[in-house]
């Protein structure tokens, strides 16, 4: 069942904070790599000396409490906003990134889940709008929610609402007008679109020719 409490409408709500945990244990992950398949064999082969080797250890460790202080920051600065017709998100430690995500733009809404993420029980939802369905990546993630079926089902009632709205007459706007068939619709506008088509059919003719 749904619980809208854990997700209110406008006002804000922040990933889980396993989201520090999940975010450090990546990039513990990726300086691991870096020994193991750089630093190492480096030592082995005899490439460095034992005091560019405690260099190198030295500026991997200032990096990875640098990181860690910066998550912490990074987490207190995101902050996702449920309103009646769009999403709202914000979030940056230096450089602040604010967005607004209609969900009558929506076009698709997945949730993601990887190994870790499984353990610490909580997962990413992507969504993806008309603007960027031809992207590779989503136009918004929401991350390390823990409750991401039913905010993912809060979300889907928006979008079914917003279009149903839309569609209607019964949304913010007045309901669409039908445009009349026959010479009307030759008209003002219609006049204009025709003399634009005119003009790039004229314009690939003469491309052609050369």
């Amino acid at each position: 069942m749904v619980t809208p409490e854990h997700f209110p409408r406008n006002a804000p709500f922040k990933p889980a904070p396993a989201f520090v945990a999940w975010f450090i244990a990546g990039f513990l992950l990726f300086i691991a790599l870096i020994i193991g398949f750089i630093v190492v064999p480096l030592i082995l082969a005899g490439a460095i000396d034992i005091f560019l080797t405690m260099t190198i250890c030295g500026v991997l460790v200032v990096i990875t409490v640098l990181f860690i202080l910066w998550t912490r920051l990074y987490y207190d600065s995101m902050f996702y906003e449920l309103h009646d017709d769009e999403l709202r998100w914000r979030r940056g430690v230096w450089f602040r990134t604010t967005g607004i995500v209609p969900y009558n733009r929506i076009t698709n809404i997945d949730i993601k889940q990887g190994p870790l993420m499984r353990y610490l029980n909580i997962s990413t939802i992507s969504i993806q709008t008309a603007g960027y369905s031809g992207q590779a990546v989503p136009e918004i993630r929401i991350e390390a929610i823990e409750r991401a079926e039913e905010l993912r089902e809060l979300l889907r009632k928006a979008v079914r609402a917003c279009s149903a709205g839309a569609g209607d007459g019964t949304g913010s706007g007045p309901a669409p007008k039908a445009v009349p068939a026959g010479p009307v619709a030759t008209t003002g506008t219609g006049l204009l679109i025709l003399d634009e088509l005119k003009k790039i059919r004229m314009l690939l003719e003469q491309q052609q020719k050369r």
